[in-house]
């Protein structure tokens, strides 16, 4: 860094490679329009080597908050998938592009859907969303149908093993993101705390922030695990400490 050579940290908290021109955070509008190509090539030299780094620190033994081999377990239907063979709660899930599967999967039951990798927010399929001509558009990428769960959003903040919060989160919006009206700390059932923390160690990570809900009979499933999720809004909107115990976990690597 600044002509001087790294050595080996003590332990690594990766926030994000920022490898994607369209990730949150990135600016390189200009860029991208005055020459593409360039700007695609520029990020994937600069990732390659980050990733590189950080892969030769993970093989080392350096602890990794969180790290970079477990970025595969991340991409949300293999996640699922990992979940689901686990044997844990996971909500009923589609992803296609096919119009006829799409309008069998949503049949006669209410459904969302969203982004496969996300960037938008989770919207109610409607009849609209049904017919043949609004169907076509999915002929350019797959989509990510699942069922409506009706229970309270629940963010559940993990560290190394360690529950340090649970969140509920009041919202009058399907997707909670900027429309939370209320965040209060919860106590889960032993049985569902047990389900976060295996789920946690299935993906690989020693951080997370994990989304579950409710279904209709009560029973949590798991929505998603963040790998790097924030959590300064939620510290402040819940009254609860998420930010001291994660640096007093990568201090606790240093000595």
């Amino acid at each position: 860094i600044d002509g001087k050579e790294m050595g080996r940290p003590s332990a690594v908290y990766v926030r994000s490679l920022y490898q994607d021109p369209s990730g949150y955070g990135v600016d390189v509008e200009e860029e991208m329009k005055e020459n593409w190509r360039r700007t695609m090539m520029a990020f994937r030299e600069s990732s390659t080597l980050l990733s590189s780094i950080l892969l030769r620190w993970d093989q080392l033994g350096v602890p990794m908050f969180n790290p970079p081999k477990a970025q595969m377990n991340i991409t949300k239907p293999y996640q699922i998938a990992l979940l689901q063979e686990a044997g844990l709660p996971v909500p009923e899930t589609l992803w296609s592009n096919d119009p006829v599967a799409v309008k069998a999967f949503c049949k006669d039951q209410e459904r969302i859907y969203k982004p496969v990798s996300g960037g938008a927010a989770t919207q109610i399929v409607s009849p609209e969303d049904l017919t043949d001509e609004r169907l076509e558009s999915l002929a350019g990428a797959p989509v990510t149908f699942q069922e409506i769960l009706p229970g309270d959003d629940v963010r559940v903040f993990i560290i190394e093993g360690d529950i340090t919060c649970s969140l509920r989160i009041e919202s009058d919006e399907i997707d909670f993101r900027q429309n939370e009206k209320k965040i209060e700390p919860i106590d889960l059932p032993d049985k569902v705390k047990e389900q976060c923390i295996k789920a946690m160690s299935v993906v690989g990570l020693r951080f997370t922030g994990m989304d579950i809900k409710a279904d209709r009979h009560g029973e949590y499933k798991i929505l998603e695990l963040n790998p790097s999720a924030m959590f300064l809004g939620f510290e402040k909107l819940g009254g609860v400490e998420i930010c001291r115990p994660f640096c007093e976990a990568i201090a606790r690597h240093t000595s």
